[in-house]
């Protein structure tokens, strides 16, 4: 794969994450007016997941969507969590940086990881 697709594959990624990030954000502020807020960031997060994965397979990395893609890809979510739960507790417990800045150092930081992991996980499918 040559960088600069690799590059304009990113740069899709993002802005998809971007989008995705809004829309579910969107969606929960909305569902939490007429149910438990726990049960409209459930059904955010999850709406989130669907559009990743379709927004990812068809658009950045040009894989068919399948079955067996769809329900791989909450992996890429898990992995994804559990580097930024440690790298929250690095951030604010090891290097000092404020609890309300260190998610989105620890967006900036994971990216790329996200990036590998879904392009990996789509084209194994």
């Amino acid at each position: 794969m040559s960088r600069r697709k690799s590059l304009v594959d990113l740069i899709k990624f993002v802005i998809g994450g971007g989008i995705n990030t809004a829309f579910t954000f969107g969606l929960y502020f909305g569902l939490q007016v007429i149910m438990p807020y726990q049960v409209a960031y459930a059904l955010a997060f999850a709406t989130g997941i669907v559009f990743s994965y379709c927004f990812n397979a068809a658009i950045v990395f040009k894989t068919p969507i399948s079955w067996k893609g769809f329900f791989a890809f909450p992996m890429v979510y898990l992995v994804q969590y559990l580097l930024s739960a440690v790298l929250l507790t690095v951030f604010v417990e090891r290097l000092g940086i404020p609890q309300s800045i260190a998610p989105l150092v620890v967006i900036v930081v994971t990216i790329p990881v996200t990036f590998v992991l879904t392009r990996w996980f789509l084209s194994r499918t």
